[in-house]
């Protein structure tokens, strides 16, 4: 996910109320000028009509077939979260026929989606336009997206978001067997424009299940569905329905990474990884025959990232070293980008690798944006402490902490920088009741986290505390997280190594070899020189 710890870290972005000079309506789809993130050279480059993204369409006012083509390419686009090509193809569109106002309706959609709710708000406008010329159906679509972007605007202000809601409702009621405006309404119940059908729950199932039995081959509402699907869990049937999206969307690159989510999920690790592969295959290929460089497609880090946790989970940390390496050097545009880049250090601290860890945490405590200068500080005082540097990883606890003064109070209690250097620091202090009480609660907390993204970082950000307690002596809490590994994922063999340890510790012997076993066993494809694996020889030659 967009773009997601996902969903709980957008910050959304004011655009302010300032007005943009528009051009005349024959010019108006060359001269948006982005402010957000890809140069507008990249987005109002020509395109053709490309075959395998996938079959939309919606009928909208135009006298143009082509036109209309290209305006359901772009529709495609903006639903697997392609945000270059859609609104490449908006922009297409708009050569065709300059007076297609639903055109500039999916800029201000791509535009949301690519951060840039100022050039979204500019697309806007020459929609509302041209809002007289348009049937009664665009006129409605034209009142959601600008009470969308009202909300959008004004930070979350709450009655702004009923506002929104209240506009697709009030579609509803005219339009009840419109598939569109019920995942409309499915998208508005994740509280933010910018997770765009990524952060569904309980509450959006019967939005997009309504859309799916008017419109069956709808591949937006399978995606949309499938990623709610698995933020609630249910993996068997998100893994059924991202599956009929990528069955109908097979060159769409997010296709077969969503994919790869549900396999993940459903333990099978290497299917999952020939997913992302594929998706990694796509998206250079696209690189190259489009000229784009890879920063400016957000999935690009997002999918190595995931590609890398898979590796890792196998224990070829070769292949999750060069994953992981690779994504952090992607420069990003967003905070949410940004923090991700945190894996490449977390990644160290777990290999021992301390001062490499510290380098690269300190690359993210220069970072424009709070959220990653509170984890870069975090990290930072992580490897510190653990070159036994106390005064100076408590330096950096001091650090992080005052960048929590610059987020909001409920993202801050959700998280667990820098909650997990205090803990560790408290651990070293002897302070063991509540150090361990700080931890116990950042392990529930992790648990609770929903999505694929968060699910698979969730085993390492467990390893790692149960790793810490056993450096600190802390063994029962050891025992009780690495108890909550194997429940969390039953096929990463981490869990079963903690455990091994813990029972190797308390001499329990036949316990230890039982859970070396089964560890071994996990980690039957991994790296042949992978630490751990002596370990366990060691371990199991000894308990014999």
């Amino acid at each position: 996910m967009r773009q997601s710890i996902k969903f709980a870290l957008i910050v959304v972005v004011s655009c302010g109320s300032a007005r943009r000079s528009l051009p005349a309506p024959q010019a108006s789809h060359e001269a948006h000028q982005a402010t957000g993130p890809v140069p507008r050279e990249i987005l109002e480059r020509a395109v053709v009509l490309r075959p395998g993204i996938g079959t939309l369409h919606e009928k909208v006012t135009t006298s143009s077939p082509e036109a209309q083509a290209f305006y359901d390419q772009g529709l495609a686009y903006v639903h697997s979260f392609v945000w270059i090509e859609a609104i490449r193809s908006f922009h297409q569109a708009l050569r065709l026929d300059p007076n297609l106002a639903m055109a500039f309706l999916g800029l201000t959609d791509a535009y949301i989606g690519l951060h840039d709710p100022a050039t979204a708000r500019a697309a806007f406008r020459r929609a509302q336009e041209l809002a007289p010329r348009v049937s009664k159906r665009e006129q409605t679509w034209i009142t959601i997206r600008d009470r969308e972007l009202d909300y959008l605007e004004d930070n979350g202000d709450p009655d702004k978001y009923v506002a929104y809601r209240k506009s697709i409702s009030d579609a509803l009621k005219a339009n009840p067997n419109d598939p569109w405006f019920w995942i409309q309404r499915g998208m508005a119940d994740e509280g933010s424009p910018f997770t765009h059908g990524q952060a569904g729950s309980v509450d959006t199932i019967a939005f997009y299940r309504t859309a799916l039995a008017l419109a069956p081959d709808n591949f937006a509402a399978h995606h949309y569905y499938a990623h709610t699907l698995e933020n609630l869990g249910k993996t068997k049937e998100a893994l059924e329905e991202a599956s009929i999206y990528l069955r109908l969307a097979s060159a769409i690159p997010h296709a077969h990474h969503m994919h790869g989510h549900e396999l993940m999920r459903a333990g099978r690790t290497e299917e999952a990884i020939a997913e992302f592969l594929k998706t990694k295959a796509l998206e250079e290929d696209y690189y190259r025959t489009e000229n784009i460089p890879p920063r400016y497609d957000w999935h690009h880090a997002h999918n190595l990232q995931l590609l890398a946790m898979s590796y890792q989970s196998l224990g070829q940390m070769k292949s999750a070293e060069a994953a992981f390496r690779e994504a952090f050097v992607v420069p990003a545009y967003t905070d949410f980008l940004e923090f991700n880049r945190k894996a490449w250090p977390e990644f160290l601290l777990s290999r021992g690798r301390y001062e490499e860890a510290l380098e690269a945490s300190r690359q993210l405590t220069k970072s424009p944006w709070p959220l990653a200068r509170l984890a870069g500080h975090t990290l930072a005082g992580q490897a510190l402490l653990a070159m036994d540097h106390s005064n100076d990883a408590q330096e950096e606890l001091t650090l992080a902490e005052q960048e929590t003064e610059h987020l909001p109070v409920n993202l801050v209690a959700t998280s667990p920088f820098p909650g997990t250097l205090r803990a560790e620091i408290l651990l070293r202090e002897k302070k063991t009741q509540e150090g361990e009480a700080l931890l116990q609660d950042i392990v529930k907390m992790t648990l609770a986290r929903p999505g694929p993204d968060a699910w698979s970082a969730a085993r390492f950000e467990l390893e790692s505390i149960a790793q810490r307690a056993r450096q600190s002596g802390d063994w029962n809490l050891a025992e009780s997280t690495a108890r909550e590994m194997i429940q969390h994922d039953p096929t990463y063999a981490g869990g079963y190594f903690a455990l091994g340890l813990v029972a190797e510790h308390a001499g329990h012997s036949a316990q230890a070899r039982e859970q070396f076993a089964a560890a071994e066993k996990f980690w039957s494809k991994a790296d042949q020189d992978l630490p751990e694996l002596r370990r366990i020889h060691d371990g199991l030659s000894a308990h014999r």
